[in-house]
């Protein structure tokens, strides 16, 4: 696994999203590791891809009349069954974590990655998407110059929970030990 120079994943599957703009002049130096799963709880569909793509149908769910005309992506989406697939590429600026600070630097998005986790955070993540999550990360570390990981409550601590209390930072963290 490894990122080209146009910032896209080899080998994964490519979504574009409409939900990300021009990136700054800076480097990416940060992961933000979310979770999401749509609708909530729910996982295996394809709510997530419709979400980031806009076309969503609103009336298929209550739940998704509450996020109706949110424009909303991430770099990239790791599945229960370990399977990756890109929404934004790096080099592009995705919208993913909203307002948002990391070691007194706000506006996150201007310099990070979002990497969103199918999963809530109740319910633990898969061995695959440990596996999955560690690979991305190391081809990322490869092609970036990333200075920290965060969970998207490290950096939005007022408004959100994710990745919540299932992800197991320590494995995920031991995981890349070498790297």
């Amino acid at each position: 696994m490894r990122i080209d120079a146009r910032g896209m994943l080899s080998g994964g599957a490519y979504l574009p999203s409409p939900n990300c703009d021009e990136r700054p002049d800076g480097a990416i130096e940060l992961l933000v590791i979310h979770n999401i799963s749509l609708p909530p709880g729910e996982f295996g569909g394809d709510g997530v891809q419709r979400f980031f793509t806009n076309t969503l149908d609103v009336g298929a769910h209550p739940y998704y009349r509450t996020i109706a005309g949110s424009k909303v992506s991430a770099h990239f989406f790791v599945r229960r069954d370990g399977r990756i697939v890109q929404f934004v590429p790096c080099l592009k600026r995705a919208w993913h974590a909203g307002e948002s600070c990391w070691q007194g630097k706000s506006r996150c998005n201007d310099f990070s990655l979002g990497i969103e986790l199918e999963g809530s955070d109740s319910v633990p993540f898969t061995d695959a998407q440990y596996a999955a999550l560690n690979r991305l990360t190391k081809a990322l570390r490869e092609a970036y110059p990333i200075r920290g990981i965060a969970g998207h409550s490290d950096i939005a601590p007022l408004r959100k929970t994710d990745p919540g209390i299932c992800f197991d930072w320590a494995r995920y963290l031991a995981g890349l030990c070498g790297a």
